[in-house]
């Protein structure tokens, strides 16, 4: 807090925009307006007292709805999960409690974080899609009624909703933060956040990790616990991805010309064309869609078959077929989408030696019309087949719409992806 405000009227305000938002973009499950209203009372006597828990204490936060919480149900998208309560609070929801932050309520998911859409529309024309899965998080914090919500990603649920709803959007290293008490058990899932702003962004992922670390067995979020000073990168990789064909003509121009704006900064931008092992990754990650859904729908079997044992017909049409192609592979099948995985891992490795990140869009294009599809993910499937962090900044625009420029970075690494990324985004505001 600055001394202007308190964390009380800064909810107030949320709820303002709350109350005129919300009945048309639907970004909430439930809304705790009387329990935040209390946690931010305590929370402005800590800040008047010089005791504050951290620098997010009083900010308003949703949790999606796949993430445990206490004495809010954990409906997971499904029906048939309409109202359960586990009697706990997740790590992440409980770190972020232990921080000060306020819980407003729980934001909707796609069907069990999956394909099936949610309620949710966009803030920007409530005609269009928020994306997928973490639909309600991104929303709410496009439309500005919380600072930051959390959100999940295993094929695209966090950059593609934040390139949809004008957010940023930050998907850790694979189990850098722990996902304790959240719903999505498949190897490639991440907790990541979707904020108002970079720092914010960034500072909740901080508070998470200083609290609960990451996942069991494996390396927690690591690097300075303050702000990070923007880095200014020797170079940077365009992936086209396999969704350059599937880009709107719009997207790639937008692409292109804030790629020659970072060249004019003297930052050498990296094609297929102009280095061999990039034309060697573009070819290992063009079928990385096709592969996440292969180990996904093995990783779904379970528990999709006791969910169809309790009522199939509660199950989407879409997780149906998924439990149907689950039940048609080996383990061997499996094995070998593991093994594809590491060697498309260990070859994006090398790449760290030539340049700072890759740059590439978030989305084919602005969000789709029609609210029957959470769109394409075929740009934001790269990082989570290859386990590494990745950014989407809200830069660039189709149509008056936001349009997210994604920036992926090398495992382990996430504090240099948010400094290069910082430099990047102050190098769009000084060319605008």
């Amino acid at each position: 807090m600055n001394g202007t405000s308190t964390p009380r009227r800064f909810l107030e305000r949320s709820l303002e925009i709350a109350a005129t938002a919300e009945p048309d973009i639907r970004a909430f499950e439930v809304l705790d307006i009387e329990g935040a209203r209390r946690q931010t009372d305590a929370s402005s006597d800590r800040w008047r007292a010089g005791r504050p828990h951290s620098s997010i204490d009083g900010m308003p936060l949703g949790i999606k709805d796949v993430i445990e919480t206490i004495g809010l149900p954990t409906g997971m998208g499904s029906p048939l999960f309409s109202g359960w309560q586990s009697g706990r609070d997740a790590a992440s929801v409980f770190a972020l409690r232990e921080a000060g932050g306020v819980i407003l309520g729980k934001t909707v998911t796609t069907e069990f974080a999956a394909t099936e859409p949610g309620a949710t529309r966009n803030p920007w024309d409530f005609n269009r899609t928020p994306g997928g899965s973490s639909s309600g998080s991104a929303a709410a914090t496009g439309a500005g009624i919380i600072g930051a919500g959390l959100g999940t990603q295993v094929i695209g649920s966090i950059i593609r909703p934040a390139s949809y709803c004008g957010c940023v959007g930050y998907k850790p290293t694979v189990g850098a933060l722990n996902r304790g008490g959240s719903h999505d058990y498949m190897s490639q899932s991440c907790l990541g956040v979707l904020g108002a702003s970079l720092p914010d962004t960034w500072q909740v992922a901080l508070e998470l990790v200083r609290r609960s670390g990451g996942d069991p067995g494996f390396a927690p979020l690591s690097g300075t616990f303050q702000a990070l000073s923007p880095t200014r990168p020797k170079a940077l990789a365009m992936l086209e991805t396999a969704g350059w064909t599937r880009a709107s003509d719009a997207s790639k121009v937008q692409l292109n010309e804030f790629l020659r704006t970072l060249e004019r900064t003297g930052v050498r931008i990296l094609h297929r064309s102009s280095l061999p092992l990039l034309q060697e990754i573009e070819d290992a990650i063009s079928d990385s869609l096709r592969l996440s859904q292969i180990i996904n729908a093995w990783e779904s079997r379970w528990p999709l078959n006791t969910y169809a044992e309790r009522d199939k017909e509660k199950l989407s049409a879409a997780m149906q077929k998924r439990l149907v192609e689950a039940e048609s592979m080996s383990l061997a099948d499996y094995v070998a989408a593991l093994e594809k995985r590491h060697r498309v891992r260990s070859l994006y490795a090398r790449l760290a030696a030539d340049c700072g990140a890759c740059l590439t869009l978030s989305a084919p294009g602005a969000a789709l019309l029609g609210l029957a599809s959470t769109g394409d993910p075929i740009f934001a499937v790269v990082a989570s087949l290859l386990g590494v962090p990745a950014l989407s900044l809200p830069l660039l625009e189709e149509a008056r719409l936001p349009l997210g420029l994604q920036l992926i970075g090398y495992a382990r690494r996430d504090a240099d992806l948010i400094s290069i990324a910082s430099w990047v985004r102050d190098a769009a505001a000084q060319a605008a």
